[in-house]
């Protein structure tokens, strides 16, 4: 026995079924790139931290980010040579200091990052 007329069109609505009896293919959505650069664990942890933060120490990013003094040297290099973060470097008395600052290409690159995820999660939840 087929089934209903009432059945069949519920499934036509919720895009289950095709009129043919089969499921209708799914055209993939696009999804923006990601900026590799920021995606990181490391540098994601730093530029989040240098967003809500004026500065920050190389001492405070370490222990914030809980990384290794060459990890963390290497990840802020990247993001330096980006210019997404300025380092300064100076002297408290004879103790050597390297202070972080998000710079405003680093908050724009942050922003537009933020909205990918956004978007991203959208997605997600609509596919749930």
């Amino acid at each position: 026995m087929g089934r209903s007329k009432v059945a069949q069109a519920n499934e036509e609505q919720r895009g289950e079924r095709s009129v043919a009896g089969k499921r209708p293919a799914r055209t993939p959505r696009e999804l923006p790139e990601l900026d590799r650069l920021i995606h990181e664990r490391i540098r994601l942890g730093m530029i989040s931290a240098l967003a809500i933060n004026d500065s920050l120490s190389f001492n405070d990013l370490k222990r914030v980010l809980q990384a290794s003094d060459g990890n963390l040297s290497v990840h802020a290099r990247k993001l330096e040579d980006a210019g997404y973060v300025r380092c300064k470097k100076f002297f408290e008395g004879r103790v050597p200091r390297s202070e972080y600052r998000l710079t405003a290409l680093g908050r724009k690159a942050f922003d537009e990052y933020l909205r990918q995820m956004e978007e991203f999660i959208a997605v997600a939840r609509e596919q749930g």
